[in-house]
């Protein structure tokens, strides 16, 4: 078990890019809150397809149960598939967005808590894969409850979930890393 651990701590760096890929999103959310519709979609295809990409670098160069990889695989490829949709029609209207954006959060979500309740399974006690997954499906369950909400509640709501999913992205990061350093500490050879 602790070799899953210092190998997934390895790739400790590829949470953390999608964490501050998150974060840099959100806060370009909240600070330009009437920003077009098309630079909205711009954004939010950027981010879903940077964070697809290093979800499917995690799901094939970590060291993952085979259950928790197909679902980080399935969620990484739906991620850039909505971004490539947001960017093949940038046109499409403030409903549409809010429910691509939805249904992105909640699959993305469910992939991740799902991940979580398989790596819980396989040993691992980190928390923050759940906590980050029930978030996404939060988001995207209130975004469908209420899609009338106009544009400036939508950009700040995704800008503030952007942030807290980022930084809960770069806090398991530097968990993830942490154990890595203590497990590369604890096979050091000691001086006599």
């Amino acid at each position: 078990m602790q070799d899953v651990r210092e190998e997934a701590g390895r790739h400790w760096w590829v949470l953390g890019v999608r964490g501050v890929c998150a974060i840099l999103f959100g806060i370009l959310a909240i600070v330009w809150p009437l920003i077009t519709l098309i630079t909205l979609v711009i954004l939010f295809g950027a981010f879903a397809i940077v964070n697809g990409i290093f979800t499917l670098i995690g799901a094939f160069r970590g060291a993952h149960p085979r259950d928790s990889k197909i679902w980080m695989i399935v969620s990484g490829v739906l991620g850039i598939v909505a971004g490539i949709i947001a960017w093949v029609w940038p046109g499409i209207t403030a409903f549409a967005l809010l429910m691509l954006i939805a249904a992105y959060a909640v699959v993305v979500g469910v992939a991740e808590v799902i991940a979580a309740v398989r790596r819980r399974t396989a040993g691992d006690t980190d928390w923050m894969y759940l906590v980050s997954g029930v978030l996404a499906v939060i988001f995207g369950i209130l975004l469908f409850a209420w899609p009338a909400s106009g544009a400036l509640a939508l950009t700040w709501l995704i800008g503030i979930f952007a942030i807290v999913y980022g930084v809960s992205l770069l806090y398991l990061a530097f968990r993830t890393r942490g154990v890595r350093h203590r497990g590369m500490a604890g096979t050091a050879p000691h001086a006599a």
